[in-house]
C-alpha cells in the first residue's frame, strides 16, 4: 500500500506580487464629507464682528442727523455686510483651495483644501451669499431711490471676489489690507449713514477710519499666522512682503489708532470715553501677537481683535445716539 502524499498537508506559500513594487497602486483615504459644523466653521464666524462694527457706527452717526431709528435700512445694511463677509470667506476657501495655498495652513481646515467638499459646491455657496448681499443691497436702493449706489454695491462684490479669485488676485500682491480698510471701513460705515439720512457727517468718516483699522488688524493677525505657508505657496500678502517684525509693529499701530479717534469724539460725545474699555482686549491681542510661540496662538489673537472691534463699535454708536 502506497504511503500517503505529504504535499497535500504542506501549507501553500504566498506568492509575491509580480512587477515593480514601486508601481503598486496606492490607496488614498477618502476625506469624510463636510458636516454642518464644517460649513459653519468655513464661514469663519470670528470675522463676523467686522460686519457689525461699521453698521453700528454708521447707524449711530445717522442718528446725529435724524434721531429716528431707521431700523429697516439699518438691518438691510447689516444683511449686506454679513452676507458679503461670509461670501468672501467661502470664496477665499474655494480660490485658495484650488490653488493649493491652503494645503499646509495652520488655522482651521478649509473645505476645499481638505477635500471635504467639492470645489464647485464651495463656489456655489459663496455665490449664493454674494447674491443675498446683492438682493439686500437692491432693496436698500429701491427704498432710498439712490440708484447710483447699485454701482457701489457691484464694486463691493467684485472686490470681494478678486481678493483671492481670478488670475491676478490683489490679496496675493499685498493689497488685501488696503481694500479691507476701504470697503469694510470707509464704504461700509459711510454707506450705512448715507442710506439712512442722505448725508455723511464727519463723525461717520472718523468712525469709518477706526472700523477700517480694526478690520485690517484682523487680516494682519490672520496673515501673520500663515506667513510661512503663504511664502512657500507664493501668496505675497503684506505680511510676506514686509516680514514678521514689521507686521507686528503695523498690527500694534492699527489696534491703537481707533482710540485717539475715540478720545477726540469724547470731547463732543462724552459717552465715547467708555469706548476706552475696548483697550483691554486690544492690549491682550497685541500681547499675543508679540509673544506667540505657536502660530495657532494667533487664532486667539484674531478672535480677541474681532471682540475689540465690536466693543468699539457699540461704544461709539452709543455715544452718538445718547
Amino acid at each position: 500500500m502506497a504511503a500517503p502524499s505529504r504535499k497535500k498537508n504542506r501549507p501553500k506559500k504566498k506568492q509575491a506580487p509580480r512587477g515593480n513594487p514601486q508601481k503598486a497602486p496606492v490607496v488614498v483615504a477618502k476625506a469624510t464629507p463636510a458636516t454642518l459644523g464644517d460649513w459653519i466653521g468655513a464661514a469663519r464666524l470670528r470675522t463676523l464682528p467686522l460686519a457689525f462694527t461699521p453698521v453700528l457706527i454708521g447707524t449711530g452717526a445717522a442718528m446725529i442727523i435724524d434721531t429716528r431709528f431707521h431700523w429697516v435700512l439699518a438691518l438691510a445694511c447689516l444683511a449686506v455686510a454679513v452676507a458679503l463677509q461670509i461670501g468672501v470667506n467661502y470664496a477665499n476657501d474655494y480660490s485658495d483651495g484650488i490653488r493649493g495655498t491652503d494645503d499646509h495652513r495652520v488655522g482651521p481646515a478649509r473645505l476645499t483644501a481638505s477635500g471635504k467638499a467639492k470645489p464647485r459646491t464651495v463656489l456655489t455657496v459663496a455665490l449664493v451669499f454674494f447674491a443675498l448681499a446683492a438682493v439686500a443691497g437692491i432693496a436698500v436702493v429701491i427704498r432710498t431711490q439712490h440708484w447710483w449706489m447699485l454701482a457701489v454695491g457691484a464694486v463691493c462684490i467684485i472686490a470681494a471676489w478678486f481678493y483671492t479669485g481670478g488670475k491676478r488676485p490683489y490679496g496675493y500682491a499685498g493689497l488685501g489690507e488696503l481694500f479691507v480698510f476701504v470697503f469694510f471701513g470707509l464704504v461700509a460705515t459711510t454707506g450705512t449713514t448715507f442710506v439712512q439720512v442722505g448725508l455723511v457727517p464727519q463723525e461717520s468718516w472718523f468712525g469709518g477710519v477706526a472700523a477700517g483699522a480694526l478690520a485690517c488688524a484682523v487680516l494682519l493677525a490672520n496673515n501673520l499666522r500663515d506667513i510661512d505657508q503663504d511664502r512657500a505657496a507664493g501668496k505675497r500678502t503684506l505680511s510676506v512682503l514686509i516680514g514678521r517684525r514689521a507686521t507686528q509693529v503695523l498690527f500694534t499701530l492699527l489696534m491703537l489708532v481707533p482710540f485717539p479717534i475715540a478720545v477726540a469724539l469724547a470731547l463732543f460725545y462724552p459717552v465715547a470715553w467708555l469706548t476706552l474699555l475696548a483697550l483691554l482686549p486690544a492690549a491682550a491681542a497685541i500681547l499675543i501677537v508679540w509673544t506667540y510661540r505657536d502660530p495657532r496662538e494667533l487664532v486667539v489673537a484674531l478672535g480677541v481683535t474681532s471682540l475689540t472691534s465690536v466693543m468699539y463699535g457699540v461704544g461709539i454708536a452709543w455715544a452718538f445716539i445718547v
